[in-house]
């Protein structure tokens, strides 16, 4: 039996319990929110003890079970915001592509390394303003592909959407986020 593998339970939240706390602060943005997740996985994980074959480290296997109650989160959260604004922007006919893919209109000019903006902490209370302003589908679609790395198919499955209807969402979340981000972070910073 492959059990003697995983550390007692008494031990997973000393070993794994902050790693699994960022990970989901990075994705759902609460902190008393993701405690709960963090919680959650810590119980179904000794409900399903037995069943761990040993594929993985204890803490993938962990995480794994984290992003499911992640995205249960996401399925079962009420939306939060109207899709006036990003309707809006749709029926302007101000797209940022053209129908080969390239930049009809380019982004302003960032001015900086894209990476240390990142980093900053009020860079990053901008973006999640900015996200926070999506549909709550659109920026599940949003978190799964740039967050967390889903591919289209598996971004399919969860939110239970055609691929054609997922690179909408996809186009509709990017198009919104740089707008707001240029109107919320890069006028005041040029």
């Amino acid at each position: 039996m492959i059990e003697h593998l995983i550390p007692e339970p008494e031990e997973w939240v000393e070993k794994y319990g902050d790693a699994l706390f960022r990970f989901a602060v990075a994705r759902i943005k609460d902190p008393s929110q993701a405690e709960e997740l963090v919680q959650e996985t810590f119980l179904a994980a000794l409900r399903a003890r037995k069943n761990f074959k040993g594929r993985s480290s204890p803490k993938t296997w962990l995480i794994a079970i984290l992003k499911h109650k992640i995205i249960d989160h996401f399925r079962k959260k009420k939306p939060e915001v109207s899709r006036v604004d990003i309707e809006r922007f749709s029926e302007s006919g101000d797209h940022p592509f053209n129908k080969r893919g390239a930049w009809e209109n380019r982004p302003a000019q960032w001015g900086a390394n894209p990476g240390k903006i990142f980093e900053q902490k009020e860079f990053l209370d901008v973006f999640y303003q900015c996200l926070s302003g999506l549909p709550e589908r659109i920026a599940n679609a949003f978190i799964l592909r740039e967050v967390d790395g889903l591919d289209t198919e598996e971004i399919c499955k969860i939110l239970k959407i055609t691929a054609s209807n997922c690179w909408v969402m996809l186009y509709r979340a990017r198009t919104h986020l740089r707008h707001c981000l240029e109107r919320n972070w890069l006028e005041g910073k040029g």
